[in-house]
């Protein structure tokens, strides 16, 4: 059995090499050698400008690809286990390594609208993985939501928007808290955004029936709150655009263009959801078309039956079906989350919506560490990193992983 990656941060390795095609911040390089010393990443480049290294050391990846290791914003299980119903950190930790064996290395655990004594407890319990370094973040989704959007949130447990609500969650994060979704036309929405910001986590709008303007006012305000406290991206997000948001139509057209006009202009980071079930690829396609470089996020919003069989699972306090790989809640029939990995999304997004693949691999590696505030050691392959790789297929199928420069099982 392979060393797990969960402890290599502290276990030295020897020197390693890889070479073949790898996606590099400067785009795909058809012959990259990437040099790992450690936990670390100490030299990425075309291999024939790599310093003199004795070629039996050289593991060439042959017929694959060499891509950093994924970083996914928002997920919310996998592997039969869910962030919002999972009672205790070991139990979450199979969701982690269920998404760290198909290549997603760094991974932002997602809850759902939940009663307060719920979302204390599930928060604690994600805080210690954080401590950890088996999650990167947390991702509240809800509960200031808008119960016409709430998707496959409990509409019973939505309410008004509580700055000290955030506070309390944030404090007993311990500064894990990443990213929190927020309707920005729910009252108390302005005070939430504030206290997001000063407490170092980034606002995420979504689940929202704004109008246009409404929505582009609450951007605004996000940019503003995140401008004055310095916190980990000065960039809001859009949670995963299009989804649990008012549809476009043509003479309202609602939240998405709005978010989709302010990542055009750089000012938001848009999640998409690209696994082929929650957008059309001809959907997919058009955001990344639209958008300006680095401002669309691929997430897979997975949820326990990542990785699982269809059959019956829970989202919070709710009932799942999955059937055909399309998780739907028991009652009423909304898409409840999705079911893929990230190389998946990345892979549907390539082959299925035709999108440049080192944009595709920078959308679910680099642009999401950098709305952590983590592009310092996170989402890409270079000098200085911490040594995250996927090596694939040319398909895009995971072969191999590392994290922290260790082989992690697949």
């Amino acid at each position: 059995m392979s060393t797990t990656a969960e402890h290599a941060e502290h276990s030295p390795a020897a020197q390693r090499f890889l070479r073949g095609p790898a996606v590099l911040p400067q785009g795909l390089v058809p012959d990259a050698l990437i040099a790992i010393s450690g936990a670390g990443i100490t030299h990425a480049g075309p291999a024939a400008s790599a310093p003199d290294i004795d070629p039996t050391l050289v593991e060439d990846v042959a017929g694959g690809m060499i891509l950093p290791g994924l970083v996914d914003l928002h997920c919310h299980g996998g592997g039969g286990v869910s962030f919002p119903d999972a009672e205790d950190a070991a139990t979450m930790t199979a969701a982690v390594r269920e998404h760290r064996r198909h290549g997603t290395t760094s991974l932002v655990a997602s809850l759902v609208t939940a009663s307060p004594d719920t979302l204390r407890a599930r928060v604690a319990e994600l805080a210690a993985l954080a401590r950890a370094g088996e999650v990167e973040g947390i991702h509240l989704e809800g509960p200031f939501l808008s119960v016409d959007r709430c998707g496959a949130q409990n509409p019973a447990e939505i309410r008004a928007g509580d700055a000290a609500e955030v506070r309390a969650l944030a404090e007993l994060a311990g500064g894990a808290l990443a990213t929190m979704t927020v309707a920005p036309e729910v009252p108390g929405a302005d005070a939430v955004i504030e206290a997001l910001a000063e407490t170092g986590a980034v606002p995420s709008l979504g689940h929202s029936d704004a109008d246009s303007a409404s929505f582009t006012a609450g951007i605004a305000r996000s940019r503003e709150a995140l401008r004055r406290h310095r916190g980990r991206s000065p960039l809001p997000t859009a949670t995963h655009l299009f989804n649990g948001m008012r549809p476009v139509h043509h003479r309202d057209p609602g939240p998405a263009l709005a978010a989709l006009d302010a990542a055009a202009r750089g000012e938001m980071v848009v999640e998409v959801i690209g696994d082929g079930v929650h957008l059309d690829p001809r959907t997919v396609a058009h955001v990344f078309a639209l958008a300006a470089e680095d401002q669309v996020a691929l997430v897979t919003d997975a949820m326990a039956a990542a990785g699982m069989a269809d059959g019956a699972y829970r989202l919070g306090s709710l009932a799942v079906e999955v059937s055909g790989g399309v998780a739907r809640l028991a009652e009423g029939g909304a898409i409840a989350g999705g079911t893929a990995h990230l190389i998946d999304v990345v892979r549907a997004s390539v082959l299925e919506a035709g999108v440049d693949l080192a944009r595709a691999v920078r959308a679910a590696s680099l642009v999401p560490a950098r709305v952590l505030g983590a592009e310092d050691r996170l989402g890409s392959l270079a000098p200085g990193r911490r040594a995250d790789v996927l090596i694939t297929d040319r398909d895009l199928r995971p072969r191999r992983v590392l994290r922290a420069g260790q082989d992690v099982e697949v």
